[in-house]
């Protein structure tokens, strides 16, 4: 199998470091990226020319069209574009400002569309590649304190969903990376911001941050297999839930879902109202 060129966002830990080092022990090349060029710049002394360590911050448009241009004509091509840099805002609904929730999705939502913005055009020239956006477990089933991180993964969900159908045609392929609890340094302070509490939500931060320390969490390591069969793949799927809990808690929330909206069908129906086919005499 031909070797991969990967451009990646957020690589200096986490998934993104473990999906980096995994392309480059196989052989293939990587553009590696993070915020801080010293925060990849190791991979530089164990790889050598296979990478090319870069510094990039999303949410920066101009520095993302540059970082993208710049890698693929070093490589000469990018067939991965893997955008996983982002970050968790925890806080209810009522407890974090919109300036919080704002710079979290320049972040999570934004900076992923400012890369696949700044690649396309390349993509659609080479007639190939394969975008991959890390969605999340939270980007199918929202849960409390951390509602606005799930809100910018629905997000990202949706893009994703309308990008398959829009570049389908140029070649290029498009899978969303739905992980579920992982042992990674996601409650880092890099990774992890917290708005002021108020007093009413004490209990439910206890019972939600209890629930969430008792939550079995998967190997981050043990992903690597399946991304690079995911990237390998002659037809990937569009949605990949990564981990063993993900499908579970979706199975869950969608027979919820169905059963609520036929429930209301009748309703639903009537709301329809009577069919406009024509335009009135009074129009």
């Amino acid at each position: 199998m031909d070797k991969k060129i990967w451009f990646i966002t957020g690589a200096s830990r986490g998934f993104g470091r473990i999906w980096a080092e995994a392309a480059l022990t196989r052989g293939d090349k990587v553009a590696a990226t993070a915020r801080t060029l010293a925060d990849v710049a190791d991979l530089k002394e164990r790889f050598g020319d296979a990478v090319l360590p870069m510094a990039l911050d999303v949410t920066d448009a101009d520095q993302a069209r540059h970082v993208v241009r710049q890698a693929h004509a070093h490589f000469g091509k990018l067939d991965i574009v893997l955008n996983n840099a982002g970050y968790t805002l925890v806080g209810t609904v009522e407890e974090a400002s919109e300036a919080e929730v704002r710079a979290l999705f320049d972040t999570n939502y934004f900076g992923m569309l400012r890369v696949i913005q700044a690649a396309l055009p390349l993509l659609r020239q080479q007639g190939s590649g394969h975008l991959l956006g890390v969605s999340s477990g939270m980007g199918i089933v929202a849960m409390p304190l951390i509602g606005f991180y799930c809100a910018s993964k629905w997000a990202v969900e949706a893009l994703h969903e309308s990008l398959a159908q829009e570049v389908k045609g140029f070649g290029i392929k498009v899978t969303l990376l739905e992980p579920g609890a992982y042992a990674t340094d996601f409650a880092s302070p890099s990774s992890l911001k917290t708005a002021p509490g108020i007093d009413a939500y004490a209990d439910l931060r206890r019972r939600v941050f209890g629930e969430l320390s008792s939550e079995e969490r998967g190997d981050p390591q043990a992903t690597a297999e399946a991304i690079l069969k995911i990237v390998d793949a002659e037809d990937p799927p569009l949605r990949f839930a990564a981990g063993s809990g993900v499908l579970p808690r979706a199975r869950d929330a969608y027979a919820d879902r169905l059963a609520t909206w036929e429930a209301w069908e009748a309703v639903s129906n009537a709301a329809q109202g009577k069919p406009k086919n024509q335009p009135s005499h009074h129009e």
